[in-house]
């Protein structure tokens, strides 16, 4: 990297991560356990291509290293095994992600998480249970147990949360869903558009409410959609929707990131990991709530034999890489999705220094190590 670019980073305080490879290319792939670099504590001398950058924040993780933080069995000794493999990765904020479940087996989680004392979980992110039922929307989310939108009931998971939920995503078209925007907007807490099928006027319905975010577009959505208007087109068009996408190189393939991120400009666009307990983990089994999953050679994660995606193993400097090279952005540009805008959005700051090295050449970040 030139010194200017460098000098550009330092003075801007712009962010970055760790060795970042698209599966299938050349490096280590996502499922690898090179990619997460060494503990803070493990110092190497900074390079002349060295950065210093402010902590990554993920609003989508749903585990990682072998942990599923929506298993009722939770404990949290386990949460603080994931948090210390995941701030490896540049990630020192982040939401810990429950998707479609019980009231019962959301409480257990929650509770868990909500009680684990860590400066990194800087709330929760409940993905569902008040989505679209309909095979393709609804994703891996079980559908037995997507339930209409209720004040009452999110009001049971947010007390077994302690108050914690920060996110809800939602499908617009749910029963209830619009009253329930209102009462999450007006207690500050953030509504995102997912797992959806809406119209047109649905989503526009959400977004008046009080929705502020399309989560992962392009994905949560019906296989095959009219060409125009269809769910994808109406959330890009609105500028009042941020947009959160998950750059792994199977949820969106490269002209779809580079198009998306154009139209919703940098400026409103998030990167996510969705990350589930395969990220950081080598091929094999693992479990997403009630759910068994597998990660491939290819670091794609799906139920076995099931067509759908089910999260991801990507770690977040592998998406700022990816990134860069579907875009054609400059770094400077892309980190900015992963750490000060969903920062911003939660209405919180980025927390510690990330000392990483950019090699251009094979669009890797490398996390050195995190300060702070």
């Amino acid at each position: 990297m030139r010194d200017e670019t460098r000098r550009a980073f330092l003075a801007t305080g712009v962010a970055g991560a760790a060795g970042s490879f698209l599966p299938g290319t050349v490096g280590p792939g996502p499922h690898e356990t090179e990619a997460p670099g060494p503990r803070a504590h493990e110092r190497e001398t900074p390079g002349p291509g060295t950065l210093e950058l402010p902590g990554f924040v993920d609003l989508q993780v749903n585990g990682f290293a072998g942990v599923d933080f929506g298993d009722p069995a939770l404990t949290s000794e386990r949460v603080l095994q994931a948090i210390s493999a995941i701030e490896r990765t540049g990630v020192t904020r982040f939401l810990p992600t429950l998707i479609t479940s019980s009231l019962e087996d959301f409480a257990a989680s929650a509770r868990t998480l909500s009680r684990t004392a860590h400066p990194a979980i800087a709330g929760l992110h409940m993905e569902g249970p008040y989505i679209s039922p309909e095979d393709g929307a609804r994703g891996a989310h079980r559908r037995d147990l997507v339930r209409p939108a209720d004040v009452e009931d999110f009001r049971r998971r947010q007390d077994a949360a302690g108050g914690r939920i920060r996110l809800v995503t939602l499908a617009p078209e749910a029963p209830g869903a619009l009253p329930l925007i209102e009462h999450l907007a007006a207690g500050g807490i953030r509504v995102a558009i997912g797992h959806t099928a809406a119209s047109p006027a649905q989503i526009a319905d959400a977004v008046a409410a009080g929705a502020t975010l399309s989560s992962h577009l392009g994905n949560g959505c019906a296989q095959v959609l009219p060409r125009h208007p269809n769910v994808i087109w109406e959330q890009l068009a609105d500028d009042r929707l941020l947009a959160s996408f998950i750059v792994d190189g199977h949820h969106l393939p490269p002209a779809t990131v580079k198009v998306m991120i154009r139209a919703k400009t940098k400026g409103r666009s998030i990167l996510v990991t969705d990350a589930i307990a395969a990220a950081g983990m080598p091929p094999g089994v693992y479990t997403l709530g009630s759910q068994r999953v597998e990660l491939d050679a290819t670091g794609r994660v799906a139920a076995p034999g099931a067509p759908n995606l089910a999260g991801s193993a990507l770690l977040m400097n592998v998406a700022i890489g990816n990134t860069v090279r579907f875009t054609g952005l400059d770094l400077a540009d892309v980190v900015p999705m992963a750490s000060t805008r969903p920062a911003e959005y939660l209405g919180i700051r980025t927390a510690g220094t990330v000392v990483a090295e950019w090699d251009p050449k094979a669009f890797a970040l490398r996390v050195l190590r995190v300060d702070g």
